[in-house]
């Protein structure tokens, strides 16, 4: 597990000792990388978070700023949406924390590319997986859970189900750490051997993917009627889990071009 690859992306947060009391959280677990969507570094009371993080107020000093969740997570190989309730449109397929922490070990392990180790801010080796909070008192709403990839739940009391945002952030960071500090016990069985020696797809290389394959698809009548944008979901998370390698996209590719060539005996409707 490398934590450097860790990034903590909070959405809309609301207070600013929240924020303090999440960089001292991420400290404890040695995760330093802090994103920060939909609100803006002026309207955030620099004080207040110094006061609960503690020492750790470096990591609020060098957080950055986004638009969007899908703007903070563009380097990532996966995003992770915190969510304590299921649902079609909310990642129906939920991992607890610690096997969310067992994921994202081999993706921060995997070998970088020439690709990602360009990219600005990148550490040069492994991929980037992002875990994204919502939220303080609203969470993470559905279309905000369909920019990320996959789903996280911390299972809680019915009696009363709803995390401290900076509690939520201390159980996640802390099964990342503590698979950190298990280093290789059990990780041969938990690791996935497709995903060592390269750097998987980002999620906008995963998106631009998924559009070429239902693009494919459309070719051939998939889509006469309706279905895509379900469709488009589905394979996007699929994929995203299973962190194709660029060579294992083209050859989805070339797969499903042939399969189109087969269909219709028809050149190709978009770009090779």
């Amino acid at each position: 597990m490398k934590l450097e690859n860790i990034v903590v992306v909070l959405d809309r947060p609301e207070e600013s000792r929240n924020i303090g009391a999440v960089c001292r959280a991420m400290a404890n677990s040695a995760i330093h990388t802090l994103r920060i969507v939909g609100t803006k570094r002026e309207d955030i009371d620099a004080e207040h978070v110094h006061v609960l993080a503690i020492h750790a107020g470096h990591i609020f000093d060098s957080a950055q700023y986004f638009a969007s969740i899908t703007e903070a997570v563009a380097d990532c190989a996966c995003a992770a949406a915190t969510t304590r309730r299921p649902g079609k449109k909310r990642k129906n397929a939920l991992m607890l924390p610690e096997e969310f922490a067992a994921f994202a070990d081999s993706l921060t392990e995997s070998a970088a590319s020439a690709g990602t180790a360009s990219t600005a801010g990148s550490t040069g080796s492994g991929s980037r997986v992002a875990v994204v909070f919502g939220n303080e008192r609203t969470g993470l709403s559905d279309s905000e859970i369909q920019e990320c990839s996959a789903g996280v739940t911390i299972p809680t009391s019915e009696e009363f189900g709803s995390l401290n945002l900076s509690h939520a952030v201390q159980l996640v960071c802390y099964q990342l750490f503590r698979r950190k500090i298990d280093g290789e016990a059990g990780r041969a069985a938990l690791q996935d051997a497709k995903t060592a020696g390269y750097t998987p797809l980002t999620l906008p290389e995963v998106d631009a993917l998924v559009t070429y394959l239902l693009d494919d698809m459309r070719s051939i009548g998939f889509f006469s009627h309706a279905g895509r944008p379900e469709m488009e979901q589905f394979w996007k998370g699929v994929l995203a889990r299973a962190a194709l390698s660029g060579e294992q996209a083209d050859f989805m590719r070339k797969t499903f071009d042939r399969m189109v060539g087969l269909c219709t005996r028809a050149p190709l409707n978009h770009p090779a």
